[in-house]
């Protein structure tokens, strides 16, 4: 390479070597690129799973965004929506970017939306934690490092994720399936905790159905299937949001306190539901508290937590 370009130096005007030295330019311009742009990748092929051994012809995605000074951990991101939508820009991809600044892998899942069938996104989000899990060796992330962060509906989904986990099975065709579904923590912001008296209705009809009995309401009302091996929790809430009521965030903050599970709760005393459209002083406090909480416990080193790199 230094030849070349000296070459180029003294004799510009010959063509061969011009162009010889661009392409060679253009291609590590593009393999750097390539390195570096988010990658989209298929959760079930188009053969998903609805529960009760049923499929469908459907899929879900993880999008992929590596930090460019990686520290080793990894977050699945969880967008709001009332499951009936997702919010991917600010609750997804801007997330993972987020992320991304502090040497985390951000892994934004576009999970199904339930349309009544209630272990739909669940399994979504269990089937993105053991692939990221199953491809820690290949990303060069720590498999014991693998979080999850969900806002509003999708704050119900990460913690639905945090609370109905298995080990894997080791006798499963599907080496992916052969992997524990368990996140090492939960970042859970403005979240739909409950499916009971004080749960979000559209969210409730939306994952459960118009009929839900009261079995599949108590199952998903997350605040009730916390244990002693539930991760680590950090929740943050408004006060004055009127969408989802600040109790969610205090159940399961409560619940987890009373099992024994590490958790944090971060209570707001403004910015609403979205926290100011996503912007402003109540949304940079929990970013910040959230990056300080994974620090202290030792799960991204202090400096990722203190500045964005």
């Amino acid at each position: 390479m230094i030849r070349t370009h000296k070459t180029l130096l003294i004799y510009p005007t010959k063509p061969v070597k011009i162009s010889l030295f661009i392409t060679l330019v253009l291609l590590t311009q593009l393999t750097i690129f390539a390195q570096d742009a988010p990658e989209r990748i298929s959760l079930w092929a188009n053969h998903a799973p609805v529960g009760d051994g049923e499929f469908q012809e459907a899929d879900a995605t993880i999008t992929v965004h590596r930090a460019a000074k990686p520290n080793g951990a990894a977050v699945i991101i969880c967008p709001g929506g009332g499951y009936g939508g997702l919010v991917t820009g600010a609750e997804g991809h801007g997330i993972a970017q987020w992320l991304n600044g502090h040497g985390i892998m951000g892994v934004v899942l576009e999970y199904r939306l339930p349309n009544g069938k209630a272990f739909v996104p669940l399994l979504d989000a269990q089937r993105a934690i053991r692939t990221v899990r199953s491809r820690a060796s290949q990303w060069g992330i720590d498999p014991k490092r693998i979080g999850i962060i969900g806002f509003s509906a999708g704050g119900h989904l990460a913690s639905t994720a945090g609370t109905h986990f298995d080990a894997g099975n080791p006798k499963a065709k599907d080496s992916v399936e052969q992997v524990g579904c368990r996140p090492d923590f939960m970042i859970l912001i403005y979240p739909v905790i409950s499916m009971g008296e004080k749960g979000h209705a559209g969210s409730r009809v939306n994952l459960l159905g118009n009929d839900a009995t009261a079995e599949l309401m108590e199952l998903f009302s997350n605040e009730k299937q916390i244990t002693r091996d539930t991760p680590p929790a950090f929740l943050a809430h408004a006060l004055d949001d009127q969408a989802v009521h600040p109790d969610h965030s205090r159940m399961f903050y409560e619940a987890a306190k009373a099992n024994g599970v590490e958790a944090k709760y971060l209570e707001l005393p403004s910015g609403g539901h979205g926290l100011d459209g996503y912007k402003g002083p109540m949304w940079d406090a929990w970013q910040l508290q959230s990056m300080e909480w994974l620090s202290s416990l030792k799960l991204i080193p202090a400096a990722d937590a203190a500045q964005p790199k």
